[in-house]
């Protein structure tokens, strides 16, 4: 059932997937529900909404993504960063989150279904300071643009970009955007089976 309906939805936003891929997300939906029953990871509870709330949530992001070496800040149970490592087996995603169960679980992803692109670390986002930088720093439902990037300001390599992934923007929000940043780009995303309205902003620093 999940996994007709994930190649419908990869079909409809013209994602191209493996077998392995698909099954690696597939298991991942199906580990998030095991797990999220005893470690409530997710306020999401049924593995089809999973699917489309987190799953192509994610993915919807995957075509825009430029360069090697990315963070997901805030990332929770892994959202975005182990669908979109799962994607992109060429490039590297780094996990970050304040929470050791969160932490724990993405372990357990990373290590039952091989997938050998992500590392997860413990920490505070102010507090991490990584030897090499990013080119792209991610963001889903972590926090406002404002506090995203006062927060994550020394993370980008000297080319690397924002990537805030947003719902409905906020105007107020925009105009928030602190001294020093600027938005690159922003792209409006569609989620199969979402009907709610889902953007990308790419915001570099000036």
């Amino acid at each position: 059932m999940l996994s007709a309906q994930l190649e419908a939805y990869l079909a409809e936003i013209n994602l191209p997937a493996t077998i392995e891929q698909k099954k690696q997300l597939i298991d991942f939906v199906g580990m998030l529900n095991k797990w999220n029953k005893a470690y409530n990871l997710t306020a999401v509870r049924d593995p089809e909404a999973m699917l489309v709330r987190h799953i192509m949530d994610s993915l919807v992001v995957s075509k825009h993504l430029q360069g090697e070496r990315f963070i997901d800040v805030g990332t929770g149970p892994g959202l975005p960063g182990i669908p979109l490592a799962i994607m992109n087996p060429d490039k590297q995603f780094v996990l970050l989150d304040s929470l050791g169960k969160r932490i724990r679980f993405q372990k357990q992803v990373s290590f039952e279904l091989g997938i050998h692109n992500i590392s997860s670390v413990e920490s505070r986002v102010e507090a991490y300071q990584p030897e090499q930088k990013f080119d792209g720093v991610l963001s889903r439902a972590f926090a406002s643009i404002q506090d995203m990037l006062t927060w994550c300001h020394h993370l980008p390599a000297e080319h690397g970009q924002f990537y805030a992934l947003k719902g409905q923007l906020n105007d107020e929000e925009m105009q928030h955007i602190p001294g020093g940043f600027a938005v690159k780009e922003v792209i409006e995303l569609k989620v199969p089976k979402l009907d709610e309205q889902r953007h990308l902003l790419k915001i570099i620093k000036e």
